[in-house]
Parts: structure tokens; C-alpha cells; sequence
């Protein structure tokens, strides 16, 4: 029995359209003045499909608006290249037509005021193309910046970025993009960092060595079956032969006749004998040569890691104001554009003096922008405390979220952290394999800094970013470990240096280097 038909289906399948549209676009496409209702949510649908492409249909294909509004429309679509803009991006796909339908309303309204038709209309699309043109001008900026348009990037938000891309700090970020674009060195770092995906490249800092395998040729045994023609064997079938011993019965009898027994001589001189098929096979083994792995004698490191969340401490001390500061705000633009790019988290931790930690968590969005211009856009003048950031960098990673994290610090290296902060990191260093790169924006290494990162680039033309012509004074950040190696915390000073009261204690005795105080000698 076929199902009974629904008291209002007639009346619901006029709607069948809005399945397929954004609820945003339901009001809209029911209330709107221009056009019936059917071939309007069916254009709706038509429009949000080709934006969303990339491209638009010919006019006369749409089934709304009306005609001549059609035409308009189009070339209004057309000449501010909304479908260029609106490629794979289904939110900005909406939004654009929300736009288009709450300006077309406004039709009505314009000829209730004295207007024709055409300058209706005209009015209309003036109007959307107004805002549409200020608007692509700020998708522009945010792509130029970001490499994208941000997250959430609906028409909800519009109104607050709208408000951040016009400040005096936007254009600071715009001075900081276009300065990115002279260190492409430092892209290439931050997009190399984060333990969340392997990579066929040996990591030369690795702490955690694994076994390797080294290719080798050995002799492994085989098993094949060899054929062992005419041996009795397996009867397979009949073929034709001369061997008297496998022959059918039927060609033995021909011998008992005598005039047959000639045609049997016959049939064996041409071997075409009516016989039994053997088949006989031996199973043996052989030496065969293959390539198999072995375990080598030495480790190998092991394979790097990239692409995880980024954890950013950015010095904003007094001494990294000009060049220096500007070339730390790129970096710290540049890691929000790199994790916005490959969808990973991004965290910055500002410090200058004790207990002066900003810590920000910056996205891609309303919020994050309006958090990065406002980073962005000021003076760094404070003292530098780098054990307050280390301290809420290691305890990020504590968070599921964070443990594939690495740690990028970006200082001039004028500082130097407590006994106590130097062996946490390494703790974590050692056991969740937290990696730290240094970013040094000043002329030398310095203890503090070798003792924290485990790999450092050196920004040399860090001035030339601060309005100054002027070269590096110094040929190598290696100064310190060039002129003063005993500085440096090696292993080897390590286990050379002594402590304040042995070293008191030898003084007092008049003891030389070597020499061992006499309550120290052993027997």
C-alpha cells in the first residue's frame, strides 16, 4: 500500500531549496522584495554553488533576480572579482550574497522615494559595490599578512576587524610583513619546527639515538622444485612417445597381429606411441643472494621532527629596542602566519623584568589580530628576566595539547637563567624531547644563550631593520667561544671547575694546579 501523502508536501516542496542553503540565507531568500519565491532560493542555491567555484554562470541562466537586474548584477559580481575572492571559501560565499540580498531590498524603498526602476536598481548595486570594494581592499591586506583570510572570517566579524584594519597598528603589522619578506631564513626555520610529523631528515641534535640497520648481502636458503624428465612419477596424462615401458595397453596389442605389429614399428620410429605422462619433481634447497638489513654497531640519531604546536618567547627588553625589536616582532608575526598556515597552535610569552610576562595566545581571528597589532605596536622598553618565561614555557608542555611542542626564543642574549630553571629545561629536554632554537638579534653568543638553545641563527644585519645603514662590528657570533672557552659551560669546564671552598682551601695552602690538598690524598 503506498504511503499516504503529508498534509502540506505540496506546500513544503516549494522549499526544498533551503536543504541546500545556509541558514543564514533562509530569511533572506523567503522575505525578500525582488522576485518570486521558488526561483529565488533556486538562484540562491545557483550563486552560492558558483561563488563557491570560483566562477559565475552566464545571466541568463539565473533564475533570479529578475531581468534587466541580472545583467547588473552580474557585471557588479564581475568587476569586483568576488568569485576570485570566494574560491573554496563557502562562509565568504554566504556572506556575499547576504550582502547582495539585504542591498537589493532596499529597491523598493529607493522607488518609494521618487526613483525609476533603473535608478533603483542602479542605486542598489552602487551601493553593494561600495561596500564590496572597501571590503576586498581588507581581504587583501589580511591575505598579504596572513597568507589566508582568518578564521571564522564571517560576516559577524567583519565589524571588528573592520575596526582593527583601519588603526595606526595595522599599518605597524603591514611595515613588519613587508619586512619579512628580507629574512627568508627565518620562514624557513619557524616552518621547521613542532614534533608532530617525522621527516626522512636525521635530527644532528637528537638526545635519543636509535638502533640502526645497515644493509648487507647474505646467502638465505631456498626451496624449488626441479623436473626430472621421463622418471616414473605421477601419471598426468597421455602423450605421444617411443618409450616401449609407458605405453598404453591398446598399442600393445597391435603387436600380436601380424600385419598390425608394422604399424606399430611405425608408430614407434616416429614417437607417436599412445603413452602415460609422468611427472616426476625433487624438492631441493639452494643458496640464493639477498640484501638483508643487520644491526650496526654504532646508533643512528634519530629522524627530525616538524610540524607541531610553537611555543614563542620574544625579549622585550630595553636593550632590543630599533632594529633589534623590529626583527623580533617579525618573528613573532611570521610564527602566527606559519602555524595559521599548516593549522597549528601558536603561544607568546613577552618578557622584560621579573614577573613582566605577557603570555598571549594568538590566532588568526577577530581576537588574535586585535591581540598581535596591539603586541605589534609597541615599544619594548623593559628589563630581561628569561626564567619567568622558560618557567611558563616548560609548563605548557604539561598540557596534552602542548606536548609536542617546541620552545623558539628570539633575544639578544643579554641575560642569563638560575642553576635551578637551566636543569628543568634540560629535564625536559631529556624526556619529552622539547627542542629549543635560539634567534640571536645581536652581535655575540653569550653564555646565557648557549646554555638554553640548542641551536642558534644569527640575524647579523639586525640594524639595517631599525632605519641604520650600518654593518655588523664583529666577523662571527662566536666571540665568546673564539676569546674566552674557559666561559662556557662544556662538559669538559664542567668537570674542571671546582667549588668555592676547595678552590679557598688550595689558596690557603699555597697548592699549584694538579696539586690535591693533603685532606683529600687518598692512600
Amino acid at each position: 500500500m503506498p504511503p499516504q501523502a503529508r498534509l502540506f508536501e505540496a506546500r513544503e516542496r516549494r522549499l526544498a531549496a533551503l536543504d541546500a542553503l545556509s541558514r543564514k540565507l533562509w530569511l533572506g531568500g523567503m522575505t525578500h522584495a525582488e522576485g518570486q519565491l521558488e526561483p529565488r532560493l533556486e538562484g540562491l542555491c545557483l550563486l552560492h554553488d558558483a561563488l563557491f567555484a570560483g566562477q559565475l554562470p552566464p545571466a541568463a541562466v539565473w533564475p533570479w533576480p529578475p531581468p534587466p537586474l541580472t545583467d547588473e548584477l552580474h557585471a557588479t559580481l564581475q568587476a569586483l572579482t568576488l568569485p576570485a575572492y570566494c574560491r573554496d571559501q563557502s562562509d565568504l560565499s554566504v556572506t556575499v550574497l547576504m550582502s547582495a540580498l539585504f542591498h537589493l531590498d532596499f529597491i523598493v524603498d529607493y522607488r518609494d522615494r521618487g526613483a525609476d526602476p533603473c535608478q533603483a536598481s542602479r542605486m542598489a548595486l552602487e551601493a553593494f559595490a561600495a561596500d564590496w570594494q572597501t571590503r576586498c581592499g581588507e581581504i587583501d591586506e589580511l591575505v598579504e599578512v596572513f597568507g589566508s583570510l582568518p578564521d571564522g572570517s564571517k560576516n559577524t566579524h567583519w565589524d571588528s576587524l573592520r575596526g582593527t584594519l583601519r588603526s595606526e597598528g595595522w599599518q605597524e603589522v603591514l611595515r613588519i610583513r613587508r619586512l619579512i619578506e628580507k629574512l627568508p631564513e627565518l620562514s624557513q626555520l619557524i616552518r621547521r619546527l613542532g614534533r608532530s610529523r617525522t621527516t626522512d631528515e636525521p635530527d644532528r641534535h637528537s638526545q635519543r639515538p636509535v638502533e640502526r640497520m645497515d644493509a648487507a648481502i647474505a646467502r638465505l636458503p631456498q626451496a624449488r622444485s626441479v623436473h626430472i624428465p621421463d622418471l616414473p612419477g605421477e601419471t598426468r596424462g597421455i602423450k605421444r612417445s617411443e618409450r616401449i615401458a609407458r605405453m598404453l595397453p591398446a598399442e600393445a596389442m597391435l603387436l600380436g597381429h601380424p600385419r598390425l605389429r608394422l604399424v606399430w614399428h611405425a608408430r614407434r620410429a616416429e614417437r607417436t606411441l599412445l603413452a602415460y605422462d609422468d611427472d616426476e619433481r625433487m624438492e631441493e634447497l639452494h643458496q640464493r643472494q639477498a640484501p638483508t638489513p643487520r644491526p650496526s654497531p654504532q646508533a643512528a640519531p634519530a629522524r627530525r621532527l616538524e610540524m607541531g604546536p610553537l611555543l614563542i618567547c620574544v625579549d622585550t627588553s630595553g636593550s632590543m629596542q630599533g632594529g633589534a625589536e623590529a626583527v623580533a616582532k617579525a618573528t613573532v608575526l611570521e610564527a602566527v602566519r606559519a602555524a595559521h598556515a599548516q593549522q597549528r597552535d601558536c603561544h607568546v610569552f613577552a618578557f622584560g623584568g621579573p614577573d613582566e610576562v605577557v603570555d598571549m595566545a594568538l590566532g588568526v581571528d577577530a581576537g588574535g589580530i586585535e591581540r598581535l597589532t596591539r603586541f605589534l605596536c609597541q615599544t619594548f622598553r623593559g628589563g630581561t628576566d628569561i626564567c619567568g618565561p622558560l618557567e611558563h614555557a616548560i609548563d605548557k608542555l604539561e598540557d596534552t595539547r602542548w606536548q609536542l611542542a617546541d620552545l623558539l626564543l628570539a633575544s639578544d642574549g643579554e641575560f642569563g637563567a638560575t642553576p635551578a630553571v637551566v636543569a628543568r629545561l634540560n629535564q625536559a629536554k631529556q624526556t619529552q624531547g622539547l627542542r629549543v632554537q635560539g634567534i640571536l638579534i645581536g652581535d655575540r653568543e653569550t653564555v646565557g644563550l648557549l646554555e638554553i638553545a640548542d641551536d642558534i641563527l644569527w640575524v647579523r644585519d639586525w640594524r639595517r631593520f631599525g632605519h641604520s645603514d650600518a654593518d655588523s662590528p664583529v666577523h662571527s657570533k662566536s666571540l665568546t667561544a673564539l676569546y674566552f672557552p674557559g666561559a662556557l659551560r662544556s662538559p669538559e669546564n664542567r668537570r674542571a671547575t671546582v667549588t668555592g671552598d676547595t678552590a679557598s682551601a688550595a689558596v690557603r695552602a699555597g697548592l699549584h694546579r694538579g696539586e690535591t690538598p693533603p685532606n683529600q690524598e687518598t692512600s
